[in-house]
């Protein structure tokens, strides 16, 4: 019984060391210090990107502001301070990890892998990995791409997945790392590389922001499922992502997210006012209706 009742003590304390290191976490942070840390990227047009005035905008943005909302209303504060912190595909996970940064609005791939070093909240968007090319290289299939030079942005699954279906495939491409999307496409711009590896709503937003929109196509062949962005933000910290999965539940199952969609995907965008024109997929309607942090694709 002595030994019982030992044990029963040592896993009452064990929970209250988990209860007591919860609140160690990014909410004692955050009430500690008045402030908040979201990164943003600079060109992931339209999730997460600098406006005309240099200021993050977008619609994952967006959806950070509104579980900024929900950190200020649950640990009952009058102002929270909202700090920036600029991210690449390299940075970004090191970042959250270190806590240098509380939230990651971006155009994040929700994946296995990456669970385990950091966690997401509920999926805002499904995108598949997908190639953009000049139409004048007449290339419709990546069996196309056999023998030439590709880039994708470096640290992202894409690279990854370009170069699993390179070696799949013995298609003998050349693969090159890009910093960041904007200088992929560059490298496409100036015939450096033929075609750039990338999810499709990104590629989507470089050609529909580039200086000849029509010499471009996004060929239908894909290099991987639907797959989900999450905002992503400390792994272990089961306080914190309550607060946020319980923001972005709310916001998703609301029609509220079809005005933000809209607002980012059908309408006019700053800076130069483009029209993505791409409409709320089914698939992401139904995330919306059941909103999920799962990393499956085929769970979607």
């Amino acid at each position: 019984m002595r030994k019982w009742t030992l044990a029963a003590l040592a896993a009452i304390g064990a929970v209250a060391a988990t209860g007591a290191s919860a609140q160690e976490g990014v909410l004692k942070k955050i009430k500690d210090s008045g402030a908040i840390t979201l990164g943003y990227r600079d060109s992931s047009i339209p999730f997460s990107y600098l406006d005309e005035n240099q200021k993050p905008v977008g619609y994952a943005m967006d959806i950070c502001l509104r579980i900024v909302d929900a950190v200020k209303k649950e640990l009952k504060l009058d102002k929270l301070e909202v700090k920036y912190n600029p991210v690449t595909s390299a940075t970004r996970i090191p970042l959250i990890a270190n806590g240098t940064v509380d939230l990651e609005c971006g155009s994040t791939t929700n994946n296995v892998d990456r669970q385990r070093q950091v966690a997401f909240t509920n999926t805002h968007f499904l995108t598949a990995s997908r190639f953009v090319t000049k139409k004048s290289s007449g290339i419709t299939t990546i069996e196309g791409l056999k023998g030439k030079t590709v880039v994708s942005t470096a640290g992202t699954t894409n690279i990854k997945q370009l170069n699993e279906v390179n070696t799949q495939k013995n298609l003998g491409i050349t693969v090159l790392p890009a910093k960041d999307h904007a200088e992929a496409f560059l490298m496409v711009e100036t015939d450096r590389a033929v075609a750039f590896v990338m999810d499709d709503i990104l590629l989507s937003s470089l050609v529909a922001s580039s200086k000849q929109p029509d010499a471009y196509v996004i060929p239908e062949a894909a290099f991987s499922l639907p797959e989900p962005y999450g905002i992503m933000l400390r792994k272990d910290d089961a306080a914190f992502k309550k607060v946020a999965d319980d923001a972005t539940a709310a916001l998703y199952k609301s029609p509220e997210i079809v005005k933000i969609y809209n607002k980012w995907f059908l309408s006019p965008i700053p800076p130069r006012g483009l029209n993505l024109n791409v409409p709320l997929s089914k698939a992401l309607e139904r995330n919306f209706a059941n909103p999920s942090d799962s990393p499956d694709p085929a769970h979607y």
